[in-house]
């Protein structure tokens, strides 16, 4: 089986408008490996989000290849997508995108109602998400009740209760104080190491620099990319 996770080639993303057509993504060529802890960054409008959103298979491209695990996304019929998404992808937000009137542990529990896992066991799951996120005394907490780094912690928990094979993470610091921040950043990379990938777009120029791999997009173009050789004591926040 190949360790190749992502791979792009000459993939560009068009989205039409009133006055003409806007190109988010231009011939973007790239390949991540599995395990891979990755910062995607670049300037506002530069395809970052384009770029994520088609690694998560929330949208097709307009042209070239995208495969995923060695197979073309754009051969998979909209269901095949649906299944695979949920099964091998975990997404998380810089708005948390948490569910107000259900508690942590019901929205960890989405997934895997999609999934259709029985009850007992989403339950048993979703316990054991969010413990490992360190809120195992916040199963039945609000959003509301909780402080943003805790709603951060159960979007994480939520990502990974499929256990995926891939987190995108979508400037999943941005809402948050520095320290907060920090631990959430701490959090991501301890779960890269234990052999989830993690791809992230970010402002924060600590988390590019401690990132395994680096591609700077501007105007939907990759205008520098970079791989550094993994250490275990590296951490994003640290560079």
């Amino acid at each position: 089986m190949s360790d190749r996770l992502f791979e792009a080639q000459q993939l560009s993303k068009s989205y039409g408008i009133a006055d003409g057509q806007v190109d988010a993504l231009k011939n973007v060529n790239f390949s991540i490996d599995k395990g891979k802890f990755v910062a995607i960054t670049g300037p506002s409008g530069s395809g970052k989000s384009t770029l994520l959103s088609l690694m998560g298979m929330l949208a097709r491209p307009t042209d070239g290849v995208l495969s995923f695990q060695g197979e073309n996304i754009a051969h998979l019929d909209s269901e095949q997508i649906a299944r695979l998404r949920n099964a091998e992808i975990g997404f998380v937000f810089q708005s948390f995108q948490l569910l107000d009137r259900t508690t942590a542990i019901e929205n960890v529990e989405l997934p895997l109602i999609y999934a259709k896992i029985p009850s007992k066991e989403r339950c048993l799951r979703a316990c054991e998400a969010l413990t490992r996120v360190g809120l195992a005394d916040r199963l039945d907490h609000y959003p509301a009740q909780l402080s943003g780094g805790e709603q951060q912690r159960v979007a994480i928990a939520r990502a990974i209760v499929n256990k995926p094979s891939v987190i995108l993470a979508d400037e999943p610091t941005g809402a948050l104080d520095t320290a907060t921040g920090r631990e959430i950043l701490e959090l991501l990379q301890d779960l890269n190491q234990q052999g989830t990938s993690v791809v992230v777009i970010t402002h924060n120029p600590e988390i590019a620099e401690g990132a395994e791999q680096h591609m700077a997009l501007v105007d939907g173009r990759i205008q520098t990319a970079s791989t550094v050789k993994k250490t275990a004591s590296a951490k994003p926040d640290q560079a």
